[in-house]
């Protein structure tokens, strides 16, 4: 199987470590083991129910006490129809893996995560890509998608909200692209990472699996609720199309670690206080990032209406590439290039690190700005 370079992953990779100011990050600021203990209000509690817990292999799909917790999210879903993988790109890759076969019609969304569209190329699927506009807001365009719906689809990939343009598909659209895909028999795997931190309201978009009888959802403790060093995600869906997941994970999951179970069940237990949290930080920022973009005449965007990451589009002739690592050499600050998202001409932030980070690195990035633009009109 041969497979394209994960772009996003590259970059992170190459730069993270290496940056003074990190506006790539995507998850909402993370917690520390204090800060989630003391959420808890019981950190002596916890620490002696860890101390005596023998390291042997977790509950194989997860504890029912997690598995439960994660179904309270849903409005539709039980425990049975959830389970737990190694992060949500761990729950992503199952899927694509249970359901396509060579010469099977997926379509994927541009931009998105790019196990949407390059997993299922590499099985010999017939990817179709629907590709986001900024005319429509970044939100799928129900016709094209129609047309791309042909009879026997097997699975339509959505992110919502989306990564990176933050995106956000209501109840009612979703129920329009589920009338598309149930019209040709297709899956729909919605990639729900970013669920929770809508701009507005309780923070909480529908869900997929709540909406279609072939509605898969998948998320995770990494973005929004700022334990991406769990690495623990889920699948819900559907109990035969579980079962048939299992099976797979059965050949490169065996369980998830306990801790990382039992961290992120107390984690839910708490999620009225982490969401709280990430709310005032997730609103907070992009306050702070639109005042920066209104200000900023080589810099233009669709605003996010939820997530934590925007798409940036600058009026400058160089590659995003060339921007990014200019800006980080000259400046310390890293973004995304839209390349590594095959998305050429546009820059991805992450605004929801800390208030400080976030206002230190826009006037880094300003200063750079002006250099361009003044080395333009030299």
């Amino acid at each position: 199987m041969k497979i394209r370079d994960f772009g996003v992953e590259i970059w992170m990779n190459r730069y993270e470590n290496h940056c003074e100011l990190n506006l790539a990050e995507t998850c909402v600021e993370s917690l520390t083991v204090a800060e989630l203990l003391d959420m808890a209000g019981k950190r002596d509690d916890i620490l002696a129910e860890l101390l005596p817990m023998k390291l042997t292999y977790g509950a194989i799909e997860g504890s029912e006490r997690l598995r439960g917790l994660i179904a309270g999210m849903y409005e539709e879903q039980a425990s049975d129809n959830v389970v737990v993988t190694h992060g949500a790109i761990g729950a992503n890759a199952l899927v694509h893996e249970t359901l396509v076969e060579p010469g099977d019609r997926v379509i994927s969304v541009l931009p998105t995560y790019q196990q949407h569209y390059s997993i299922p190329e590499s099985f010999g699927a017939d990817v179709q890509i629907l590709k986001l506009a900024e005319e429509h807001g970044f939100l799928p365009d129900l016709a094209e998608l129609r047309r791309l719906a042909t009879p026997g689809t097997r699975l339509i990939c959505l992110n919502n909200p989306n990564n990176p343009t933050g995106a956000l598909m209501d109840r009612d659209f979703l129920l329009e692209v589920v009338g598309i895909a149930r019209a040709c028999g297709a899956w729909i795997l919605c990639d729900e990472v970013y669920r929770g931190t809508d701009q507005h309201g309780n923070g909480i978009t529908a869900s997929i699996a709540d909406l279609y009888e072939k509605g898969i959802s998948t998320g995770s403790m990494s973005k929004t609720y700022s334990l991406a060093g769990l690495r623990l995600g889920w699948i819900v869906g559907p109990k035969d199309l579980l079962h048939a997941v299992s099976i797979h994970r059965d050949y490169n999951t065996i369980s998830v670690g306990m801790l990382d179970d039992h961290f992120a069940a107390i984690a839910l237990e708490n999620r009225d206080k982490i969401l709280a949290r990430s709310h005032a930080i997730t609103r907070t920022n992009l306050a702070i990032l639109a005042e920066w973009v209104d200000g900023e005449p080589l810099i233009s965007w669709v605003k996010p209406k939820s997530g934590t990451t925007a798409l940036l589009k600058y009026d400058l002739p160089i590659t995003s590439e060339a921007f990014c690592i200019r800006l980080l050499e000259r400046t310390g600050v890293m973004l995304t290039p839209g390349i590594a998202m095959d998305m050429e001409g546009y820059l991805r932030i992450g605004y929801t690190n800390g208030e400080d980070v976030l206002r230190a690195g826009l006037q880094r990035i300003s200063a750079f700005l002006a250099e361009e633009r003044a080395n333009l009109a030299a």
